[in-house]
Formats: structure tokens, sequence, C-alpha cells
């Protein structure tokens, strides 16, 4: 029970924020709609019962007229139902997709937000593979909700509405046993009570494992699916490497995990389904087996056996909703715990972002980026790099080496302010746009035009602009592809990717850009023209580089190294002064 409440009440906080947002109108006004359709579908159901009696009375009593006429009002009740079905399912429909509509954009909001998704994987805590989250938990939360929820009321309801007509015909069709009439007020009911009560109990011994086997099996699907998109991803170097066996071998261990699981919710599905099955097929005979005796002894007209065979089935199905529910509830409830996990994931990522005690992106008092007190850890707590009273100076371009590990591309995300890792500020002009390049630039997958562009829209930047651009840094031959549709980073090679990097940010002209061996795949005459031509075009930008190239020091007016200091890296401990070119100096 205590599980049920905690699962319900988590239901109920991902859920109600969407009926109190913007589209709650029309939220709510589906949802009541789809009540009340609800209602008159159990509606319809209590007047086929009645009719049922009816029909089937004057077919014993050879009734042409009534039999007629019954036949009229079934078409007319029919029709009702089958338009109520069709709208049930319209307007059921509308309301997921609105829904998800809703949920997909609050959590890709909360995921893509000041680099929350980043955080949320450098924690690595319960959100694996957020695409299974977005995509499919999201659509199969709000599918199952309202199925669960609309077939609970209809349930509610229904046993209520056939709860009189079973007592009536429990009096109208008394229990008959050995020639003798039995007194026992509304024993077709309590019949049906005491048989769901024994199938519920049964059912949720059989089949409480299937909450915790689905979970698994949806997590290991995601985890086999993740694999696989990696590996067509780094398609090349698993080719170069002829690393195809690896691969396949790794694929088919969790593959394997995938299966292993699957035989097991195999196991638990076929006790749940024998049971259920047989659970079933006994609730129709049951009612038939107490109403014979009456029925042979002349008490009761078929009309009212069919009549307490219905309504008998109806409470009985009923009551046992969780019976014919627990696969739905069992994979419901995981998927619920899913979306919970994921929820506090963003917002553990989010509380690690504010933390007055991590590192903290504050507005610099003059025009330069400041370390004031800058300490950067590892996600373990381990220290990495250190800097005090250290700072970017405007229109300088600077230098930052060290051995590769001692955290120069952690450091440039701290300052980027995607690093929560430490204590201390990161003090940055106000109003200052920033830029970072890595060594391998992420590329979306799209037109060419709105790869170079990102993360700009196209609009900001006309085709002739781009063209210029590409040109400038040594890529004409992508000019007239502007158009094309591709996968950009499988398309072209590392080289290329670090000159549509650098084209990217002669479009966007940052006042600071900091490049992360973001030259490291060019040669060096290369590497020296696009080094030219950025102080050329972007004559305002602060360039600060990381680089393991002696001539990069002529491209820069300083150069600072991470000295080691005991267990951390000091930055600017030791620097000096870099040999820049005429050309290059500012």
């Amino acid at each position: 029970m205590k599980n049920i409440s905690a699962t319900l009440a988590i239901v109920w906080r991902i859920a109600a924020p969407y009926f109190r947002s913007e589209d709650k109108w029309a939220g709510r006004g589906l949802l009541a709609v789809i009540i009340v359709i609800e209602l008159a579908m159990v509606g319809g159901s209590v007047l086929i019962n009645q009719w049922r009696a009816r029909f089937y009375n004057a077919l014993q009593d050879r009734d042409w007229n009534g039999f007629s006429r019954e036949l009229v009002v079934f078409c007319v009740i029919a029709a009702g139902l089958v338009l109520l079905q069709i709208y049930r399912l319209y307007l059921n429909q509308w309301l997921q997709i609105r829904w998800r509509r809703w949920l997909t954009t609050h959590y890709l909001g909360g995921w893509l937000q000041d680099a929350n998704h980043y955080r949320m994987q450098l924690r690595g805590d319960a959100a694996d593979n957020p695409d299974q989250r977005v995509s499919d938990d999201v659509k199969m939360f709000v599918e199952q909700t309202l199925s669960i929820g609309t077939g609970l009321l209809n349930s509610l309801v229904t046993i209520f509405s056939f709860l009189f007509i079973l007592w009536n015909l429990s009096e109208a069709a008394p229990l008959h046993a050995f020639g003798h009439d039995l007194t026992i007020p509304g024993y077709l009911l309590w019949a049906a009570l005491i048989y769901a009560i024994f199938g519920t109990a049964l059912t949720h011994w059989i089949g409480k494992p299937l909450v915790n086997l689905n979970f698994a099996q949806q997590r290991l699907e995601a985890d086999f699916r993740f694999n696989l998109v990696r590996v067509r991803e780094n398609g090349e170097q698993i080719a170069l490497l002829k690393g195809e066996p690896s691969e396949r071998e790794r694929l088919l261990v969790r593959f394997g995990r995938v299966m292993g699981n699957w035989y097991e919710l195999m196991t638990r599905t076929k006790r749940l389904t024998a049971f259920t099955g047989s659970y079933s097929q006994a609730s129709v005979v049951i009612p038939v087996i107490l109403c014979a005796p009456a029925y042979f002894a002349g008490k009761i007209q078929l009309g009212a056996v069919t009549q307490t065979l219905e309504a008998f089935g109806n409470v009985q199905d009923s009551l046992s909703f969780f019976v014919s529910t627990y696969r739905s509830l069992a994979e419901w409830r995981s998927i619920v715990a899913r979306l919970d996990g994921f929820e506090g994931s963003i917002a553990n990522a989010r509380t690690l972002a504010d933390d007055p005690a991590s590192i903290q992106v504050e507005p610099a008092a003059d025009g330069e980026i400041a370390l004031p007190h800058l300490l950067v850890k590892l996600p373990n707590g381990a220290p990495l790099v250190a800097a005090e009273h250290f700072s970017f100076r405007a229109g300088e371009s600077t230098l930052v080496i060290g051995p590769s590990g001692s955290g120069k591309s952690t450091l440039f995300r701290a300052i980027a302010g995607i690093w929560p890792f430490g204590s201390g500020a990161v003090e940055v002009p106000a109003n200052a746009r920033l830029m970072m390049l890595p060594q391998r630039p992420y590329l979306p997958i799209g037109s060419l035009h709105d790869a170079v562009v990102y993360p700009g829209e196209a609009a900001q930047f006309d085709a002739g602009r781009v063209r210029d651009v590409l040109a400038a840094v040594g890529l004409p031959q992508l000019a007239a592809r502007l158009n094309e549709d591709a996968h950009w980073n499988r398309m072209l090679s590392l080289g290329e990717q670090q000159r549509l990097g650098l084209a990217r940010a002669l479009l966007h002209a940052p006042d600071y850009l900091f490049l992360d061996e973001a030259t490291a795949s060019l040669d060096e005459p290369s590497e020296a023209r696009l080094y030219r031509l950025l102080a050329e075009k972007l004559p305002q930008a602060t360039i600060v580089s990381i680089g393991h190239r002696s001539t990069l020091d002529a491209f820069h007016t300083r150069k600072v190294a991470l000295v080691k200091d005991g267990e951390i890296h000091v930055l600017g401990k030791g620097g000096e002064p870099a040999q820049a070119e005429p050309s290059a100096a500012r």
C-alpha cells in the first residue's frame, strides 16, 4: 500500500503541472469530456443489460411484437455507443498529443538548460539514456496514465451502477439448492466480490516481480540501443582499428543481458497469464451455475439468466480491474520510476550549479576575465587546477600550456560555466560573448549552412557571407553545398571540421575566443594562416589557446603554464611572455 501511495504521489507531481500550464483549459476541457463519455458508456452498458432481459424474455415467450420493438431499441443504443466509442478514442488521442507535447517541452527545457545535460552526465546518476526518457517514457506515461485512469473510473462507476441490478437480481432469482430456496440477500453481489478479492490477491502475489523486471528491461534495451548508436557514430575509428569483432562481442554481451531479463519476464508472465486466463474463463460460468437451479425450477426466465450473467460479469470485471491490468500497471510503475529518476537528476544537476560552494560565474568589475580564487576539482572531489589572482586581459592573446591531464580543458569548461566542481568564482565582463572551440567541433545533422552558423539561426547569416568565410578558412569546395543535408561530423575529416569551427567563430565574432587544440589536426602552415586570419578578422577578440606546438608561441602575446604543485596544477606559475609575430600581435 505504501508503494502504491508513493507511486500515485509521483504521478500527481508529474501530471498536475500540465493541467495548471498555459494549455490548462484545453487539457481540462478534453479530460472533462472524456470523463463524461466514460460515464455515458457505463450508462449505455446498463441500458444494454436491461434490454437483454426484455429481449430474451420476448424470445422465450415467442412475442414477435416485443422482439421487433427490442431490435429497434438495440439499434438506437448500439448507434449511440459506437458514436461514444469513436469520440472517446479521438478525444483521448487529442489529449495525449497535447499532454505529450507539453511534457516533452518541459523535460527538454530542464535537460537542455544552461548545460544541465552536461552536469547530469558528469554526476553519472539516475539519468541513463535521457533520449528514451524524453521519447518513449513520456509517450508511454501519457498513454498509460490516461488508459489506467479512465479504466479505473469506468470500473468504479460500473460497480456502483450494476451493484443495485445485481442485488435486485439476487432477490428475483433466489439461490435454489436441493429443492429449497436459500435466503442470502445479495448473494450474487457477494459472490462477485469474494471472487474478485481472491483473484486480486493471487494476481498480486504472482505478478509482483514484474515491476522490477519491466524497469530492468527498459534500462537494458536502452543501453543496448545506445551502444548500437555509438558503433554507428564511430564507424570510421572502429574500421581503422579492425575493431568489429570486439564491438560485435560487446554488443552481444549487452543483448545477452536483454535476453536474460526477457526470459525472466516470459516465465513470470506465463504464470500470471495462466492464472488470469483461468480466472477469466471461470468467471463466465460461475453466475450461470448460481442461477441455473432457479431457472430449471421455473423460478426465473431466460432473460433474467442472461441479465444476471452480464451484470455479474460487469461487476466482477470492474472489481477485477487490478487483475486484468496488472501487466500494464507493472510496466506503468516502472515508467513512472524512470521519469521520477529523470526529474530528480535534472533537479540535482540544477542544484549543483546553484550551490554557493561550487564554482560560480559572476560579473567582472572591469573588462577582463578574472580568476581571483579558483579551485577546480574532479567530480570525485580530488583537486585538479588552482588559479590565484589571474586574468585574461582584453585584447591580449594567451597560450595555455601544460602536460596532458593537467586540467587545461577542464579549466576552460569552468570558465565557460559548465563545470561546477570546485570552489571560487570566474568573473566575466557583463554582456561579453564567449565562444569555446574544442578539438572536435559539434556539427548538427542538417544543412551545411545550419552547421556552420550553429548555434545561431540560419536567417541571421546570408548565404553569401557564409560562402566567404568558408573560402577564407580554406574550404571553398564546400561553398556550393550549403543547402546539402548530411551528417557532417562523419562526412568531413577532422581537419575540415576544425576549419568549419573557425569559420563559425568568424561569423559570430565573439569577444573572447577559447581554442582548445582547435587547430591540432591541421599542418603548421595552415594553422599559421588561420591564426593570422583570426587576428585580421577579429581584432577585437581576446584569444586564449590550449596547444602543445612551439610554433603557437608566435601568435600569442603571453604564454602561461599549468605547473604541478603537490597534488594540483597552478595556472600562471612560472608564466612568461610569448614572442608574437608582428602580424599576430595586438
